[in-house]
């Protein structure tokens, strides 16, 4: 944090200063990382962000549905390549779910 305080002679010859404070001079303390967070409220802004959110939103959407739906909240097969495969048919399990509900009745 940086502090900042104004001297008394110029607060108290401001026009504005009974909306600025009631105090004889002004204080404030600015983050350090203000720049920072200044940027990236400036790319949380744009379109490609909040495209990427919701995308993001999608997916943890989809791992939800997988631990308190289907129960999936462990993997039962041991190994790498055991995991992979589990998660393909979870992942297809899934897909074809989805695709039922597209399909005309």
């Amino acid at each position: 944090m940086k502090r900042y305080r104004g001297n008394k002679r110029v607060c108290g010859t401001c026009p504005v200063k009974a909306t600025c404070t009631d105090a004889p001079s002004r204080s404030l303390a600015v983050s350090t990382d203000e720049p920072l967070r200044e940027k990236l409220g400036a790319i949380a802004e744009t379109e490609a962000y909040q495209n990427a959110r919701r995308r993001r939103k999608e997916v943890e959407m989809l791992f939800a549905h997988l631990t308190r739906h289907l129960g999936i909240k462990r993997l039962r097969l041991r190994g790498l390549s055991g995991a992979e495969e589990e998660v393909l048919l979870v992942a297809a399990a899934q897909n074809l779910k989805r695709l039922a509900k597209l399909a005309p009745a």
